[in-house]
């Protein structure tokens, strides 16, 4: 009897001690002031007053020349921005990219980790890469530093027949610098 009670003693010591672990090591302390739901009214800071801005940086007709369609629509506009366009071959996608902290260094180890195919290239003086998918001849893309800061980058994707996909996104690029974003 006296070795029962000790096992019932263990293990109720045993689990004091692990509820006690278990409510110090999932306890965590904030730091600020609470507000209710619904209290916050923004700020007036103007951090993100211009954060489509990067989408103006090539205006829709510059775009739809470089890549050779007649006119491009707007598709979507957020963290990247994205045009549809027609040309002679058939529809042609156009995706634009602009990370403000961004660099190229990271962009160029994000695609080799992707299995892309990477080459130094030069847009207006400044450094870049042209990007190929080893499996899309019909797709390319190009990165560069931005003159503001961070990186920019701009992928086409033409159809069978189309233009050089390559040719058409260095063109971007080289509007996108002379636009100085």
């Amino acid at each position: 009897m006296k070795f029962e009670g000790a096992v019932k003693r263990v293990r109720i010591g045993l689990a004091l001690a692990g509820s006690l672990v278990l409510l110090t090591g999932c306890g965590s302390v904030v730091i600020g002031t609470p507000r209710a739901e619904g209290s916050y009214g923004g700020s007036d800071s103007q951090e993100f007053a211009n954060v489509l801005q990067e989408c103006e940086a090539v205006t829709d007709e510059q775009i739809a020349g470089a890549v050779g369609a007649d006119a491009v629509g707007r598709g979507f506009f957020g963290a990247i921005c994205r045009w549809d366009g027609i040309g002679a071959a058939g529809p042609i996608k156009i995706t634009f990219n602009w990370f403000e902290t961004g660099t190229l260094d990271h962009e160029r180890a994000a695609f080799e980790h992707l299995g892309y195919v990477v080459a130094k290239i030069d847009i207006n003086g400044s450094g870049g890469y042209e990007v190929r998918q080893p499996a899309d001849p019909q797709s390319c893309g190009v990165s560069a530093s931005a003159p503001a800061g961070g990186v920019f980058g701009w992928w086409v994707t033409e159809p069978q027949g189309g233009a050089d996909p390559c040719e058409a996104a260095a063109k971007l690029g080289a509007l996108t610098l002379n636009r100085s974003i």
